[in-house]
């Protein structure tokens, strides 16, 4: 009866170990539970709304100004060549007519100088001045939309803080204190500022970009509008247009 007694116990003692790696592999192979980035965006509750309105809006004035921004800057390194060789011809309208088809904000202000080309020096740059500042109006055209999310993202997240904090304590105080309670209401706090300090961050970013490019823009009419300048001086002579 001993000797089987010390059998059973040798039996449960070598099972034991094997019994544990048992678990353990089963507990490393079950599988994690997941969570969709919809489904956590979803868990940010109605502030979501505004937030993806401001998402959309700043995408589509983004990809809408540098589309235009790149469009002004696109110029022909030839223009100034064509205008030159169209005064030197004492051939205004042809000049006239070159600016035209260009088309971009450099040429347009080409044109407005053409048109008083036979006016002294003076009036012929603040003319061209004039016309460069409404070109550089159009381009800058909406980016306060993208200042103002860059401003009111951040605030709508913050928002969703307070309204996260809210149901977190209302779950607290009727239904008791237990992380299945108080979930909601952190998911909706850490969701919604998270999404509106990202959207906002994207939006300055933006803005800021756009200006540089804008700045771009503004050199380069700058640049030609002295060149313009100085082709007027050197075709000019003693004679009229």
């Amino acid at each position: 009866m001993h000797i089987l007694s010390v059998l059973l116990l040798q039996a449960a003692t070598a099972t034991t170990p094997d019994t544990a790696m048992k678990a353990a592999a089963q507990a490393t192979t079950a599988p994690v539970e997941k969570i969709s980035l919809f489904h956590l965006l979803m868990e940010g509750g109605v502030l979501m709304i505004p937030l993806l309105l401001c998402s959309l809006v700043l995408v589509y004035v983004f990809i809408e100004r540098l589309s235009v921004i790149r469009k002004a800057g696109a110029i022909d390194d030839k223009f100034l060549s064509r205008i030159r060789e169209q005064l030197v011809n004492k051939n205004v309208d042809g000049a006239k007519a070159a600016a035209r088809m260009s088309n971009t904000p450099v040429a347009r202000m080409v044109e407005k100088g053409l048109t008083v080309v036979d006016k002294p020096l003076d009036y012929i740059e603040k003319s061209m001045e004039n016309t460069g500042k409404l070109e550089v109006y159009k381009l800058e055209r909406n980016l306060s939309i993208l200042s103002t999310i860059s401003g009111i993202a951040p605030i709508l997240g913050f928002l969703g803080t307070i309204a996260g904090m809210i149901i977190l304590f209302f779950n607290v105080q009727h239904q008791g204190f237990s992380l299945e309670t108080i979930a909601g209401g952190i998911y909706t706090k850490m969701v919604t500022s998270a999404t509106g300090l990202i959207i906002g961050l994207l939006a300055y970013v933006g803005h800021q970009y756009l200006n540089a490019q804008i700045n771009k823009n503004v050199n380069k009419m700058e640049s030609a509008s002295v060149d313009f300048l100085d082709i007027v001086m050197e075709t000019r002579g003693n004679s009229a247009y």
